[in-house]
């Protein structure tokens, strides 16, 4: 234990201080070749252009760690295969804006990666185009919620380092110890990006940075096991019935949807309120959470804290759940009163 423990903090801080040695130097070099995000009156409204090789600070780090100090396997590989794409997907889009169609077929070719390492829901229960199917939706809506919570200083990076904090603790707890310190390295790099990407942001993540980490923290759920006994509800009749349906999905689905529950519910609002204004889902718009709190007259720093917060709560019904503290039933009324509440802080 002491070895594995040694691993994990060798691999947190030498991420973070490659990264924290890294990142002026890279900030220097985007303003150079001028690889910057300018403001456009529309979302983008920071007071001069920013450095936007946030992507690539966090790769680099998070990579040579991994290489020091991590046991390859086969699936890890593929892994690493989908999400260095998706960091060249993005590094593309941020250059020159893609087409949605041209950058979903790069996130979709990344999800096949994930897929053909495995990454994917595993249970006889349902036929395997089914489960396939299933996977590739969790994938792709994971990376575009990450995409697509992106818009403000520090507010990707934050929900991503508290993310994979929460994984890398459940995993260590489980005794997954090849994957908490997959994470632990993801950890230290996110964290060294943040010390500048903190409003006010020396440094953004662009589409690069966004859909590497919406990737990777896809992908890492599927790496882990949960109690399937937690998930036993004796539901009688029709309930029972359809109940029977659903509960392979919450096994597999439900912790990681809590974990990541802010980036998620963030995609779920953008979808229906595009749609129900008539604009494509893919197509930007001032309609994110962090812009209506902000019109309410929140801080940034103040917005931070409420996710962080949020998480966090969130995180504690998960760790109750899992030590049988509370029920089934009982985390999805605290889930639903949390939503209830999200709706009605930022749009009432």
């Amino acid at each position: 234990m002491h070895a594995v423990l040694v691993r994990h903090f060798f691999a947190l801080f030498f991420s973070f201080l490659l990264g924290v040695y890294l990142l002026p130097i890279i900030i220097r070099a985007a303003k150079k070749i001028g690889f910057l995000d300018a403001p456009d009156g529309h979302l983008k409204h920071q007071k001069d252009p920013i450095p936007y090789l946030g992507g690539v600070a966090v790769f680099v780090p998070f990579i040579t760690t991994l290489g020091l100090c991590f046991p390859f396997e086969n699936q890890i590989l593929w892994l690493l295969l989908g999400t260095t794409l998706l960091l060249f997907v993005g590094l593309v889009d941020d250059l020159k804006v893609l087409k949605p169609g041209q950058k979903f077929f790069g996130q979709f070719i990344a999800a096949l990666c994930f897929m053909k390492g495995e990454f994917s829901l595993k249970t006889p229960f349902f036929s395997s185009f089914f489960n396939i199917f299933l996977s590739m939706f969790w994938i792709l809506s994971v990376i575009n919620a990450f995409n697509l919570v992106d818009v403000m200083d520090g507010l990707c990076a934050t929900l991503a380092l508290l993310a994979a904090t929460m994984f890398g603790i459940l995993a260590f707890i489980a005794g997954k110890y090849t994957t908490s310190l997959l994470l632990a390295a993801f950890i230290g790099s996110v964290a060294s990006f943040l010390v500048y990407n903190r409003p006010p942001a020396r440094i953004y993540l662009g589409d690069a940075g966004s859909l590497f980490i919406g990737g990777f923290l896809a992908a890492i759920p599927l790496l882990l096991d949960w109690d399937r006994s937690l998930f036993i509800v004796p539901f009688g009749g029709a309930v029972g019935t359809v109940y029977q349906f659903v509960q392979p999905l919450l096994v597999v689905f439900l912790i990681p949807c809590l974990v990541l529950f802010v980036p998620l519910l963030e995609g779920i609002g953008l979808f229906v309120i595009r749609t129900r204004l008539g604009i494509p889902f893919y197509k930007g718009s001032p309609h994110h959470f962090s812009i209506y709190l902000q019109r309410k007259g929140w801080g940034k720093y103040q917005i931070l804290g409420f996710v962080s917060l949020l998480s966090l709560m969130m995180f504690a019904f998960v760790v109750l759940f899992l030590h049988c503290m509370i029920s089934l039933p009982w985390l999805l009324i605290a889930t639903m009163s949390l939503v209830t509440g999200w709706i009605y802080l930022i749009f009432f």
